[in-house]
């Protein structure tokens, strides 16, 4: 998704990294909580009961093209709704930071798991689409890191600290307790920093002219850019 549409902001000298999740939309680097508002999960009982009524209807019949339509209506509620909630939540996050660093994922990979359903109803990919748009009307810049080991990691004293999906608390010999997804936003914040350093993120991202490309994929061992 791409922009022309630019509007003027203010830097607000804030970097955030955000681990997006199942139990909650998003953690940030600060231990902010987004919740996940599960709209399919929802209106899955309508949903089943419209599609139970429809089955039920004889094919070609008004009451068929009715019931069709109430399940429809249903359905794009449930789009409406996730659309609504992310491009708020994706507009307030550009607005609010100057630099937002998010992991790379495979999306299309993990929906063919079977958190494949929870997945699509947490929106990530749209997530991250409107993340990209609304970086580029303000002038941000949505940075994606690797995301190989920011759960497990300490985000403290880099010790691995092996868990479980099921274990949400992260506990380091070094003293460190932190929410699971908490202790993961801040190493993807911490990958940009330490991938091409603080001093190289303010000239290179943020220095950028209006207009130009705002996403850019970092690893530990180069960053580049691509654009919106």
């Amino acid at each position: 998704m791409s922009s022309s549409r630019v509007e003027s902001s203010n830097s607000t000298g804030n970097y955030l990294g955000i681990d997006v999740g199942l139990e909650s939309f998003y953690t940030d680097s600060t231990g902010k909580k987004v919740e996940n508002p599960r709209f399919l999960r929802k209106s899955e009982k309508k949903l089943k009961k419209l599609q139970r009524k429809l089955s039920k209807c004889k094919k070609g019949s008004n009451n068929r093209r009715k019931a069709q339509a109430k399940l429809a209506r249903q359905h794009l509620k449930v789009s409406r709704q996730r659309k609504d909630f992310v491009v708020k939540t994706a507009r307030c996050v550009a607005m609010s930071n100057d630099i937002v660093v998010i992991e790379n994922l495979n999306i299309k990979g993990l929906v063919r798991t079977k958190l494949a359903k929870s997945i699509n109803d947490a929106s990530w990919s749209m997530f991250r689409e409107w993340l990209e748009y609304f970086c580029q009307v303000f002038d941000r810049k949505l940075i994606a890191v690797n995301p190989n080991y920011t759960s497990q990691d300490c985000s403290n004293c880099g010790q691995r600290v092996k868990k479980s999906l099921s274990t949400r608390t992260h506990i380091c010999s070094c003293g460190v307790r932190l929410c699971r997804d908490h202790n993961a936003g801040i190493n993807i914040l911490n990958k940009c920093k330490n991938s091409v350093g603080h001093t190289q993120i303010t000239q290179e991202y943020w220095g950028n002219a209006s207009g130009q490309m705002s996403l850019f994929c970092v690893d530990e061992n180069h960053y580049t850019k691509f654009a919106g």
